[in-house]
Formats: structure tokens, sequence, C-alpha cells
């Protein structure tokens, strides 16, 4: 199950655990949401976009945006609501639900 973080005594959050995404469902996924028009995906057909920074080698990244650590509940979060997580972001939300931005997540650190 896909959630956010837990706050503990003191303030503290800790990220909870993602269930394994779909990788195959993912791909899918990326081209559903129209991904592309803004990245170039490999393996996405005709995600070519350039507004957005291009994904390959999106699973060696060390953060997300430049600014979050390269987790998957942290990627899967980022899908589904980027505003939650960087404000004035220019990544727009696209409406993704959980599952669909754990398994869009999933292919994405597939990219090596």
């Amino acid at each position: 199950m896909l959630s956010g973080c837990d706050v503990l005594q003191g303030g503290a959050a800790t990220p909870q655990p993602l269930s394994a995404g779909d990788a195959d469902r993912g791909l899918r996924l990326l081209s559903q949401y129209q991904c592309g028009s803004c990245h170039a995906i490999p393996g996405v057909p005709a995600a070519q976009g350039g507004i957005g920074p291009p994904l390959g080698a999106f699973g060696r990244r060390s953060y997300i945006a430049g600014q979050l650590p390269s987790v998957p509940e942290t990627l899967a979060r980022w899908i589904a609501d980027p505003a939650a997580l960087i404000p004035g972001t220019a990544m727009p939300d696209m409406g993704a639900s959980k599952a669909d931005a754990r398994d869009m997540a999933a292919y994405l650190l597939t990219l090596k």
C-alpha cells in the first residue's frame, strides 16, 4: 500500500514502505498520462517532449526534481501530487492515482 509519512512523537516523520509496483503497467501508464508531452522517456512511444528533463537513466539519479531523495516512495508521491512536495513546481498534477503513480515510479526506476 502506498502511503505518506506517519508522524512520530516529536514531529519526526518516517516513510512508510511502498509495495512493489508493476513496471510493465507503469510503462503503459506513462503513455496514457501523456508524460511524453513534456519528457523524453525511453520505451514510451512518441515520448519526446522537451519541456521537462529527459527521464533516461532515471533509475541512477540521486534526486527527484533536483531536491528530493530518489527513493520509490518519494517518486510515487511526486508523480501523484508534485505540488505537495515542492510547492510552485512546474510539474503538473496529472490526476494519477496512488496505484498508477506507484507503477509509473517502478518503470522509471528501471531506467539505468
